[in-house]
């Protein structure tokens, strides 16, 4: 006999229900979350998602802003868009160990945002300027279709018969 009682009974788990996404509503399935309404009288507006060419593919921007969400890479990453900095240089700067800053340093290696040179028994850390720019193309892409929709919002809220301006 188990401590619960007879052997085999005892509590049973909860029942969980599956999570609601955020984005959607109540009867909406997880297929209708690209596709975004949002009805006025006589008007639909859809979003679609934005499409954004920077050169970059969905797993080298995950990477990047990643690599960017962590404020030790971040201040790394300043640091080498100022000046050429060696990774022993930049474990100076913190009270973390080298190998920790010398991890940091990889992430932001492996997201393309820096890249290492040998000299003698230095790695010498620089900046790669050119994903830092499509990182910054990326993130102004996505404030212009910001202001658009806030833009649009603003009209709708202008114009409540919901006439087209």
């Amino acid at each position: 006999m188990s401590p619960r009682g007879v052997a085999g009974e005892g509590p049973q788990p909860k029942k969980r229900r599956p999570p609601i996404h955020p984005g959607l509503i109540q009867g909406q399935s997880p297929g209708d979350l690209g596709r975004r309404t949002c009805i006025w009288p006589s008007t639909s507006l859809i979003y679609n998602h934005m499409v954004v060419d920077t050169g970059l593919t969905e797993d080298g921007i995950d990477r990047i802003f990643g690599a960017l969400a962590d404020g030790t890479r971040r201040d790394i990453l300043g640091r080498t868009i100022r000046h050429e900095q060696s990774i022993s240089a930049l474990a100076r700067q913190y009270v973390m160990s080298f190998a920790a800053v010398q991890k940091h340093v990889a992430v932001l290696e492996r997201a393309a945002l820096v890249t290492k040179e040998r000299r003698g028994r230095e790695q010498i850390v620089h900046a790669n300027r050119e994903t830092v720019g499509q990182a910054a193309t990326l993130l102004d892409n996505y404030e212009q279709l910001w202001i658009q929709r806030a833009k649009r919002i603003a009209d709708i809220l202008d114009n409540p018969k919901g006439e087209r301006t």
